[in-house]
């Protein structure tokens, strides 16, 4: 059996061999044979900046040719223990080596020592293991709508969700539906019922979509990244706690890229002191190493769930939980959170010397920030140059640059990235 599927496979071998060979004796990669190869064989989904990377350290990235950058988008968040951190490569190692993934079909010996670990730190009854953020998020509106009909007897089929303007979320079908950006939804409908989008910081707004009842929850970013690091007036948080708890409706707080440490507190909610029904994490819960995110609830929203009715192959693997578990741990260990604050107050005092005929706002809390330039200049262009004067950010909503470090960088890496920020926004 095995000879006759060994020749059948020949032909096949033989050519991934010669690929293989070719690679390797290839001449020296350059960026360009970079972005030539991705563009002709890769979808064209994405629209990089110009940089063809191989090697990161701490808040450093280099590309194939060696110049060294400061990487100032931390893989959107993921990155905020720093790329290549030694613990966490560790505890990857050590996991991997011994049992990486057995599905939910089984128990495992790191699965439960994971949920009591993480559920101890967010102080939730339970978790839902998952794999990216927008699966947190599908995740977080299932959850929602079970809970809406077993708890809060919502005729079948007629939940309704509310969600802000502007928000981010994810690419699936279901974060598509919920969102207001064109590029988003454009082409990929018909979209799911029983979303709704509201104004994002009106609490009158919030307060007259969530008196309906077949709302059963509102899922909001406490501060909306994608849409350019956008920061709701104080008390916005404190009062949706207040308005959902009177309506009887769950807060979903997405916190994938505002939580763990970024904004200067554990979780961005930390500020006003209010925990919602619904946390959703990911992105830096693996530190970049691996594909991990959570959903976080009580015994009364999460036992609504039973076997069979959610669940994800990889969902609460192993590897990930140790992954997890490390990565929380050097949050918690290197006080980064408090090093995101003082960072970030430092950064946000340097950019507001900028002119304002050039920036006209910075804004942001922690280490994530974000200035708006004037519609006379070009924030793509301005990433460009950043670039070339040895700092990576990234333009979104076409006129805000992101700028959001690892959270492991120090004050004179701090200092020496906003003078390269300063000096090329001076010369625009």
């Amino acid at each position: 059996m095995f000879s006759k599927l060994s020749t059948r496979l020949a032909p096949q071998l033989t050519r991934q061999q010669q690929t293989l060979h070719s690679l390797k004796n290839a001449t020296k990669l350059t960026s360009q044979k970079v972005f030539e190869r991705e563009n002709k064989y890769g979808a064209h989904n994405y629209h990089p900046l110009p940089v063809a990377l191989t090697k990161g350290e701490g808040v450093y990235v280099w590309d194939v040719e060696g110049k060294q950058y400061f990487d100032y988008l931390s893989a959107y968040s993921a990155v905020n223990q720093g790329h290549g951190h030694p613990k966490i490569i560790k505890a990857l190692m050590e996991q991997a080596q011994k049992l990486s993934l057995t599905s939910r079909a089984f128990y495992s010996d790191v699965l439960g020592e994971y949920e009591e670990y993480i559920t101890g730190i967010f102080n939730y009854d339970k978790v839902l293991p998952m794999n990216t953020g927008v699966e947190g998020g599908e995740t977080a509106c299932k959850l929602a709508r079970k809970w809406g009909y077993l708890k809060k007897n919502i005729p079948h089929n007629q939940a309704k969700i509310i969600f802000a303007e502007n928000n981010f979320w994810g690419r699936t079908l279901s974060a598509v539906s919920a969102s207001t950006d064109p590029s988003c939804y454009e082409g990929f409908g018909p979209f799911m019922p029983g979303f709704e989008t509201i104004k994002y910081n009106d609490i009158a707004a919030v307060e007259k979509a969530i008196q309906e009842p077949h709302v059963c929850a509102f899922m909001v970013e406490p501060i909306q990244g994608e849409a350019g690091v956008v920061v709701p007036d104080a008390g916005y948080l404190k009062k949706i706690r207040e308005l959902c708890t009177k309506y009887n409706v769950l807060w979903i707080a997405d916190e994938v890229q505002t939580g763990l440490a970024r904004t200067g507190r554990m979780l961005a909610v930390d500020y006003e002191e209010v925990k919602p029904d619904i946390l959703i994490l990911g992105k830096a819960l693996s530190g970049g190493m691996y594909p991990v995110s959570a959903v976080l609830a009580n015994d009364d929203i999460m036992l609504c769930i039973k076997p069979g009715e959610h669940g994800s192959t990889y969902g609460g693997n192993p590897l990930g939980c140790k992954v997890a578990m490390a990565a929380l741990e050097v949050l918690i260990e290197e006080k980064l959170a408090e090093n995101a604050e003082k960072m970030g107050n430092l950064l946000r005092s340097e950019l507001s010397t900028l002119p304002k005929d050039i920036v006209s706002t910075v804004r942001g809390k922690g280490l994530l920030n974000a200035i708006v330039i004037n519609s006379k200049y070009d924030a793509w262009d301005i990433c460009l140059r950043l670039k070339e004067n040895g700092l990576l950010a990234k333009p979104t909503h076409g006129d805000i640059i992101r700028f959001a470090p690892p959270l492991v960088i120090n004050e004179s890496e701090m200092l020496e990235s906003i003078d390269i920020i300063k000096k090329t926004i001076l010369s625009s």
